[in-house]
């Protein structure tokens, strides 16, 4: 199976972690995964060389394409994603033009300071270019334990963080549902490269 793509944009350090911790679950199942950022705007400006010295290396159109799976996380900004990983994915036309992604397995994962700073409608947002992409979103079904126990971060949606005072550290649950979804989309991308024929639309 080709890699697991975890892909986010991170300012202050929160959503790297929930990416890491999601890679840990992908490897958990044998599978390999690319922990990869986007390009920060403004690069001229500190907000860029603060994401830069948390950054993973910056992800290629060849990993985009040749994952078996995506992982797409951002900070919550306004109910939204952050603008990197709007830009990001607004550029990604050639890909849907071809049909690139069609039948790949995604998720998707936030960010935010407060416990209502608008995750849910961030993580809801996020998957709408997904879904245009043809891709296959893969959230967190309550069967999950944590899901039911969390008093931080979690939705069936996504996994999330409550960065409070921005403390980067994630929670028990929070890591354990982040293990958990990297599990499930590792698992169901191996299952769908088994029983879905390669997609050639667009070759």
């Amino acid at each position: 199976m080709k890699p697991v793509l975890v892909l986010y944009y991170s300012r202050h350090g929160s959503t790297r972690k929930l990416a890491d911790a999601i890679a840990q679950g992908v490897i958990s199942t044998g599978a390999e995964a690319w922990v990869r950022t986007v390009k920060p705007l403004n690069e001229g400006d500190g907000t860029a060389q603060e994401n830069a010295n948390l950054a993973a290396p910056v992800v290629t159109d060849e990993e985009l394409v040749q994952c078996s799976a995506l992982a797409l996380g951002s900070p919550t900004r306004f109910g939204n994603m952050a603008a990197p990983m709007k830009y990001f994915l607004d550029g990604t036309s050639s890909h849907w033009l071809k049909g690139s992604l069609i039948n790949k397995p995604a998720c998707v994962f936030t960010s935010s300071s407060s416990m209502h700073g608008g995750q849910e409608s961030t993580l809801l947002s996020m998957m709408l270019p997904l879904m245009h992409h043809g891709m296959l979103m893969c959230g967190l079904p309550y069967s999950e334990p944590a899901l039911h126990d969390t008093q931080s971060g979690g939705t069936p949606y996504g996994v999330t963080h409550v960065a409070m005072h921005n403390n980067t550290q994630l929670s028990d649950d929070e890591k354990t549902l982040c293990l958990a979804q990297g599990k499930r989309l590792a698992q169901l991308a191996k299952s769908l490269t088994q029983h879905l024929p390669e997609n050639t639309h667009g070759a």
